[in-house]
């Protein structure tokens, strides 16, 4: 028999909270001579935006970067503003399923994101008020699939792997947890989720 769940995990991007990245290359053509596809295909090739995730560069080299990279002419804080964009209103997951689990259950975010995203998502989606912590990759140093960040959730969970419980988007994601001995199921619908929860004995109502 599977042991109960005590911790219930949760990714934030397009789980959570809804983005669409596509909106800051978009965003940005009017600052460069780049298609929003050009912009989108010359950021993934210098590898700056993984790397900014994991911790390994501050907010302003990567902007630095991102500019040289595509020609920009623009300002630290204007690129900013553009880069946080990209996040819609509202939530996915409602805000009910979140505060019944945790009135029952440790509930924690792990997130591969940045510190130029992370104050907008504070600000803008009080929704996160519920979570117990959040496990972030540019301040772990360790973005999903690295083994190494779902050990720092692990510990922040205090609890045994399979009393463990996430759920993500990307397969790739929920099949690193799975080894890391969570249960994890990908995310592609709340009436989904609310089913995969209720097959473990999560009870969130």
């Amino acid at each position: 028999m599977p042991s109960p769940v005590k911790t219930v995990i949760f990714d934030l991007g397009n789980v959570v909270i809804p983005f669409d990245i596509q909106r800051g290359y978009v965003a940005l053509q009017a600052y460069c001579r780049h298609s929003a596809a050009e912009i989108a295909s010359l950021v993934r090739a210098t590898g700056i935006v993984p790397r900014f995730e994991a911790g390994q560069m501050s907010p302003q080299d990567f902007v630095r970067r991102f500019s040289e990279t595509l020609g920009l002419d623009i300002s630290y804080e204007r690129f900013c503003e553009l880069w946080n964009g990209i996040f819609l209103p509202g939530e996915i997951v409602p805000e009910s399923l979140l505060a019944g689990l945790h009135r029952r259950y440790r509930l924690l975010a792990l997130s591969n994101t940045n510190a130029i995203h992370i104050d907008t998502v504070r600000r803008e989606y009080p929704i996160l008020k519920h979570f117990d912590d959040c496990v972030l990759s540019f301040e772990v140093g360790a973005a999903k699939p690295d083994p190494r960040i779902y050990q720092v959730a692990l510990d922040r969970a205090g609890c045994l792997p399979g009393e463990c419980f996430f759920t993500d988007d990307v397969t790739s994601y929920v099949e690193a947890a799975q080894r890391s001995g969570m249960e994890a199921v990908r995310f592609e619908s709340v009436p989904q989720l609310e089913r995969d929860l209720a097959a473990r004995g999560i009870d969130w109502r």
